[in-house]
């Protein structure tokens, strides 16, 4: 199982917890709030290290392969998001992508126009 990080799959923000003061003495009421609040936040963490758990081979990404006419839009994914098109027609490294061909090839966002590469 892959993940995409795009807009509509983001991480989790996970930030780390205030945790309860500590009283003069020990208390039991202390030590199961300290316990709650560290259960919650490693639960959290462990969720967010889900989302980046991967069960591709190791150093690669799995893209989804979009057909141009289906790529989101360059404007809304921002400059430096990457994607995969399956229809690029006679694709030249760094020109915008263009469909009607049956040519695989990288594309990325310069925030306007997806490009080859």
């Amino acid at each position: 199982m892959s993940y995409i990080i795009t807009s509509e799959n983001e991480l989790f923000k996970t930030v780390a917890p205030n945790l309860p003061l500590a009283s003069e003495e020990y208390t039991r009421l202390y030590q199961e709030q300290l316990n709650n609040v560290l259960r919650l936040y490693f639960n959290r963490i462990d969720k967010l290290m889900g989302q980046l758990n991967a069960t591709a081979p190791l150093n690669t990404i799995t893209f989804t392969v979009y057909t141009v006419a289906t790529l989101p839009s360059a404007v809304t994914s921002g400059a430096g998001a990457v994607a995969f098109v399956s229809d690029a027609l006679a694709p030249v490294f760094g020109n915008t992508v263009v469909s009607g061909g049956a040519v695989k090839v990288p594309v990325y966002s310069d925030g306007t126009n997806w490009k080859v590469g």
